[in-house]
């Protein structure tokens, strides 16, 4: 079951839309704990996953960062997809 409210996550698993793989991601990334999110900025978070990937990443990767982030600072969850157009926004190259 995912968590409704940041205060209730335990674990990345708890987030809205993260899965085993953006568990690992997280990992990679030297997070260690749902809570180092609130200090993250989403496309920082994506433009690093790309670098040590050594891949460019699929642009729902930044979508899904930036609901993780959003919700770990107090947004109630959305789908991964409710942030496409406000990232395509931000970031019309990607």
């Amino acid at each position: 079951m995912k968590a409704t409210r940041a205060s209730d996550v335990q674990a990345f698993k708890d987030i809205p839309n993260i899965g085993p793989a953006m568990v690992r991601d997280f990992a990679r990334l030297g997070l260690k704990t749902p809570q180092d999110l609130k200090k993250q900025d989403a496309f920082t978070l994506y433009k690093k996953t790309c670098r040590v990937s050594g891949v460019r990443q699929d642009p729902c990767v930044l979508d899904t960062y930036m609901a993780a982030v959003d919700f770990m600072n107090g947004a109630p969850p959305h789908p991964w997809w409710h942030y496409t157009k406000e990232r395509k926004r931000q970031y019309p190259n990607i």
